[in-house]
């Protein structure tokens, strides 16, 4: 995964201007990330696919479905709520309400699941995002769905 995120940076990257080390351009940081990720990639692999020494590696075990199908629903429905679907006209619920979804369907993946806790930690993470990029890097997004905004 590695070799191909950090690959596909690399290559992305060209199509900006990279520049030199005393004038960077803005492809130049994405080509440097891109490619340190591909090495990284690369030496994980071949380490991974040493055998070891006493010959006792563990075996693979079961794929954990559960904590796969939520993590990855809960990303794909915050995307879903936070931009909204134009195509099947659904609006845009802003950036509380995905925050509170992603984290209540995350925390489902868990073998021990918590309302109380999740929305404690929405609440938190809500609170702190608005904060983070409203207020002080100023972004423009929806904070909460239109049909409270008007």
């Amino acid at each position: 995964m590695f070799v191909i995120v950090g690959g596909a940076f690399a290559i992305g990257a060209r199509e900006y201007t990279i520049g030199t080390g005393a004038r960077m351009g803005p492809g130049y940081f994405p080509l440097l990330l891109g490619i340190l990720l591909t090495v990284l990639g690369l030496l994980v692999m071949i380490k991974g696919l040493r055998k070891s020494q006493d010959g006792a590696g563990d075996k693979l075990g079961k794929v954990a479905w559960k904590p796969l199908v939520f993590v990855i629903s809960a990303n794909l429905l915050f995307g879903v709520l936070l931009g909204g679907l134009p195509i099947i006209g659904l609006p845009s619920f802003g950036l509380i309400v995905a925050i509170y979804a992603l984290t209540i369907v995350a925390g489902m993946a868990g073998e021990h699941f918590s309302l109380k806790g999740s929305l404690i930690l929405s609440t938190i993470l809500a609170v702190a995002s608005y904060v983070a990029f409203v207020k002080l890097l100023n972004l423009q997004f929806q904070v909460w769905p239109a049909f409270i905004t008007g």
